[in-house]
């Protein structure tokens, strides 16, 4: 499947339209909420704008915020059924767009725009299984993301929670920079995050931080290779 420039196109039209959806519902909803909202639209944000800009880790991003989507869709159809509150119609439009802007971003001709550029490769000095690794990870961040800030910005939430969140964000962003660092703070603030979920018996914060440290386990086997060397 081709057609690389307009499923591109496409897929950025769908996150772009769920960071405008957060961002209004920020401004015009509860303002208890609002926090959570926006931390929703900045995600999407990101994603729409880094694959208009082109940077490399976009397409993985991008793909792992979808597949959150594709979850979020799932478990609301599963629940949606036992809810006669819940608009099916919208759980269905949402389950539909993510996993459509998903399936656009997949592909060999689609990682040529993004990941498979060799420039990047040359600069951050990495062969292809590292690159591998490094998709894998920034995939997985992609599906956490939302659901850390989901549960660090909802109401009256503890600062600990706020706290892991921003350590996430900045372990996201070294990990995409290939620092160490950026993955110590990733497994930090997934530990973190399911110590909080186990001792409050919450799901949303154990699932958050199994999902972070998973982002870390592509690079564990390279790392305990280097301390030993």
């Amino acid at each position: 499947m081709k057609l690389v420039g307009e499923r591109r196109a496409l897929a950025a039209i769908v996150f772009a339209f769920f960071f405008i959806m957060f961002a209004l519902n920020g401004l015009m909803g509860p303002a208890p909420n609002a926090p959570l909202l926006y931390g929703l639209a900045g995600v999407y944000g990101l994603a729409f704008f880094s694959l208009v800009a082109g940077y490399f880790w976009a397409r993985w991003y991008a793909v792992g915020v979808g597949l959150f989507g594709v979850i979020l869709g799932v478990l609301g159809m599963w629940q949606g059924r036992k809810d006669p509150n819940v608009e099916m119609w919208q759980v269905y439009m949402q389950f539909g767009m993510h996993l459509a802007a998903t399936i656009m971003l997949w592909g060999e001709n689609m990682s040529s725009a993004y990941d498979g550029k060799t420039a990047w490769r040359e600069k951050l000095h990495m062969d292809e299984s590292a690159v591998q690794r490094l998709g894998k990870s920034v995939i997985r961040a992609g599906v956490s993301l939302p659901i850390v800030l989901a549960y660090a910005l909802a109401p009256r939430q503890p600062a600990a929670a706020q706290i892991a969140a921003g350590i996430a964000v900045l372990g996201i962003a070294g990990t995409i920079r290939m620092r160490t660092w950026g993955l110590v703070m990733m497994g930090v603030s997934g530990i973190a995050l399911a110590t909080m979920g186990i001792e409050n018996t919450s799901l949303v914060p154990m699932l958050a931080g199994g999902l972070l440290v998973s982002a870390t386990v592509p690079f564990v086997a390279p790392m305990a290779r280097l301390i030993r060397a």
